[in-house]
């Protein structure tokens, strides 16, 4: 099911070169996500911020189905240049991570057949980005997200934050791996190597 989240706005003016990112916190339960256009200098719009829901009685291919129209909708409505998307890391719930990484797979396979361009970022990257401190908890990360995105109030549910923060990650790395792709570099696995 999709759900409009907090502090939703129509789309953001597009300047002479705008910059949308979809960031995404992949969950079966719930799957955070982020539109944010990048305006020109370091000036970030928030877009659209919510959260995609799918009913944990439902089998988990009828969840996963759910996700990927939803996702497509997301990608078809709001025309990201690229997704960015919490990378999957090792947890004690084996379970949790298999259904992180089934989501994940979902997104990147749509935003490649958009012709976005996909990135992923560890926990701690996204951390370290937004509040400059990679063991930044979850309240910390709001209220920077908050401060970001000059919301009126830190963004609900957490998910949605926390996709809000991938997105910006992004947005931060994205001109120095333009420039260094520009040069010869390759993007392997969404990281930029030299060739």
């Amino acid at each position: 099911m999709f759900v409009s989240g907090t502090d939703s706005a129509p789309p953001a003016p597009r300047g002479a070169s705008p910059k949308r990112v979809l960031g995404i916190d992949p969950g079966m339960t719930r799957c955070g996500y982020a539109v944010l256009e990048k305006l020109g200098g370091n000036t970030v719009a928030p877009v659209s911020l919510g959260v995609l829901k799918t009913k944990a009685a439902d089998s988990t291919a009828s969840r996963l189905a759910q996700l990927h129209v939803d996702i497509e909708e997301l990608i078809s409505e709001f025309e990201p240049d690229a997704v960015a998307l919490e990378q999957v890391f090792f947890q004690v719930n084996v379970r949790t991570a298999m259904s992180v990484g089934q989501v994940s797979g979902i997104a990147m396979a749509l935003a490649v057949r958009h012709g976005c361009q996909v990135v992923e970022y560890t926990p701690n990257q996204v951390k370290e980005s937004v509040t400059g401190w990679g063991g930044a908890d979850k309240l910390q990360v709001q209220k920077m997200v908050q401060a970001r995105l000059g919301l009126s109030r830190p963004p609900e549910p957490v998910d949605a934050a926390d996709a809000a923060a991938v997105a910006l990650c992004f947005l931060a790395s994205e001109p120095l791996q333009s420039r260094l792709i520009d040069s010869g570099a390759q993007v392997v696995h969404g990281r930029v190597r030299a060739r």
